[in-house]
C-alpha cells in the first residue's frame, strides 16, 4: 500500500489517506486514471486485488476534502477528530 500512496502523492491531485481508504479530489478523468494506475500497480504485486470506488460528484463543489469536515465542526461548534 505504501507504493500506492507514493503514486497518489506524486499525482498532483488532492487526497487524504485514511485508516481504510484513500479519498481523492479532482478532475474526473485524472481521478479515474489514477484509480486504475493504483489498481494496476497492486495487480503487479498480488494475484488478486479488490478495488472499491465510491463517487461523490457535485457540480460547482471544490475543496470538499476539508470543507465537509469544517461544515460538521461549524454545526457542532467544536473541532472533531478526523483523518
Amino acid at each position: 500500500m505504501a507504493a500506492v500512496v507514493d503514486l497518489v502523492d506524486g499525482s498532483g491531485l488532492d487526497y487524504k489517506v485514511g485508516a481504510m481508504q484513500t479519498t481523492l479530489e479532482g478532475d474526473q478523468a485524472k481521478v479515474m486514471d489514477l484509480i486504475m494506475q493504483c489498481h494496476n500497480l497492486m495487480m503487479a504485486r498480488a494475484p488478486r486485488v479488490l478495488t472499491s470506488i465510491t463517487l461523490d460528484d457535485r457540480k460547482g463543489a471544490a475543496n470538499r476534502l476539508e470543507g465537509k469536515v469544517a461544515d460538521v465542526e461549524t454545526v457542532l461548534g467544536r473541532q472533531v477528530r478526523h483523518e
